[in-house]
């Protein structure tokens, strides 16, 4: 048997012990659930656009992907890998990895040809033009003819 006890298997130790659960079966399950469970939105409406604001720390451009299906529902997917080190194991692994999609249907009104996506600072934003109102319609003269 072997008993380590270095700082980092005593706390690992310590923190393993206030999660029963961990040796279960269903615990990776329950972990991967959590990685792909829905990523936190704000969704803003402004005069001429929507706004879809989102989370995505130490992501790049390439592991995130912004589409539009079905002419009315904006997807936003990708996932969050692991990193390897050569030489280096993990102690403890917090950190949410996997795969995550959120879907937003857009409302009639959004132009779908005024769509842009900035990842700035671990923050992705989604804006979606407006198309301009309709212009009211005018009423339609009919000639009344004497018969």
């Amino acid at each position: 048997m072997n008993f380590d006890t270095t700082p980092f298997h005593v706390l690992n130790h310590i923190l393993d012990s206030a999660q029963p659960e961990k040796d279960s079966s269903k615990s990776s399950y329950v972990r991967d659930a959590k990685a792909m469970a829905a990523t936190p939105a704000d969704v803003k409406e402004y005069a001429d656009a929507y706004s879809f604001v989102i989370d995505m720390p130490g992501l790049k451009s390439g592991d995130i992907k912004v589409q539009v299906e079905d002419d009315n529902v904006l997807v936003i997917s990708g996932e969050r890998k692991r990193e390897e080190e050569e030489g280096a194991k993990y102690v403890r692994m917090e950190r949410r990895v996997g795969k995550f999609m959120r879907k937003f249907v857009i409302p009639e009104n959004a132009d779908l040809e005024g769509v842009s996506a900035v990842c700035q600072d671990g923050v992705l934003t989604v804006r979606v033009q407006k198309k301009p109102p309709p212009e009211p319609k005018k009423p339609k003269t009919i000639e009344v003819k004497i018969a």
